[in-house]
């Protein structure tokens, strides 16, 4: 069982009508809950922790998770409004968005929401992205992943992060840094991407950048790198490193929302399905599977640029999938 915990939120894509109408449509999304739904759809056991309303947007995001296999038992509903993200989408350029997150219900999930039980069969959390930016949710994510990350039992969840940075939500760069840094030296998986690294090391190189992330004390950082796949670097007990790299799948693109989230989530998806999510598994792995994990995750990310919105892949659209290399950017 894998924990995502964080925002849930109503995406406002543009879409235009029939008559030629330039509008928005509204589509469930939030980095983490994306990544539920993708977990889900690819049979990973997988459950989603956090507060959502009980309006007709929270609604529509809890029937969707359930409607994909993702367990809502860690949910806490409240009367509190739904966050809002209106998107950009520029050809050739990352969406953009604007939040509206004031007084929202899943900004507000707090230690009181908290369970006082986890999932006995627990072997992962993932966590980041905006919810990391905002209070009181914030703290109580971070307060419960520091709890998780210090237990040295042999069940003792691998804890995953992807920044998934949003400048726009971050008024103090290096408060922010600072804050992130202790994220990563409580993870065992960071996931960040190239335009990741970019903002928060921009005065480094992306090996610097990688080398520095890696010393903070994690097994494994994987990045994304667009056109160029996957990198992962990691380090065993013993202070030896292992990498691998993994290409990209050539697809027609729609847009890139919810690749990151897509990848994310596959990748801990390989993990979990081949009984390696664990942080000893980790520490120990091949890098002929690291390499299978990376183009399987991949493959995903490219599946989901097929479509409109975030819509992760089934594990039957993933086996109909030919492999291969070509041009993606996400």
């Amino acid at each position: 069982m894998i924990i995502c915990c964080g925002e849930a939120l109503i995406d406002m894509v543009p879409y235009t009508t029939k008559d030629g109408i330039d509008t928005f449509r509204p589509l469930p999304g939030g980095s983490p809950y994306n990544s539920a739904i993708a977990m889900g759809r690819l049979g990973a056991p997988v459950s989603f922790m956090g507060r959502l309303s009980s309006d007709f947007f929270g609604t529509m995001l809890v029937d969707r998770l359930q409607n994909n296999h993702v367990n809502t038992d860690l949910i806490v509903r409240s009367h509190q409004h739904s966050t809002l993200a209106f998107v950009k989408l520029e050809a050739g350029k990352e969406p953009q968005y604007a939040f509206y997150t004031e007084g929202t219900a899943d900004r507000s999930f707090s230690r009181e929401d908290l369970p006082r039980q986890l999932p006995k069969d627990l072997h992962g959390i993932l966590f980041g992205s905006i919810s990391m930016t905002m209070e009181p949710v914030a703290s109580t994510i971070e307060q419960f992943v520091f709890e998780q990350s210090r237990r040295t039992d042999a069940a003792a969840p691998v804890i995953s992060l992807d920044p998934n940075v949003r400048p726009v939500m971050i008024q103090d760069h290096s408060a922010y840094v600072q804050r992130l840094e202790g994220w990563i030296s409580s993870a065992t998986i960071v996931k960040i991407s190239g335009a990741d690294m970019e903002y928060v090391y921009p005065s480094l190189s992306r090996e610097a950048a990688l080398e520095h992330v890696l010393s903070l004390g994690p097994t494994l950082v994987v990045t994304t790198l667009g056109a160029d796949g996957a990198l992962a670097i990691g380090r065993r007990k013993d202070g030896s490193r292992f990498t691998a790299t993994a290409p990209v799948v050539p697809v027609q693109v729609a847009d890139t929302i919810c690749a990151g989230d897509t990848f994310h989530a596959a990748l801990l998806s390989w993990f979990e399905l081949h009984h390696t999510l664990n942080r000893t598994a980790l520490a120990n792995l091949s890098e002929k599977d690291l390499k299978e994990a990376l183009f399987f995750a991949n493959k995903a990310a490219s599946l989901v640029c097929t479509k409109h919105g975030a819509e992760p892949p089934t594990m039957a659209e993933m086996e109909a999938l030919n492999g291969g290399t070509g041009g993606l950017s996400f």
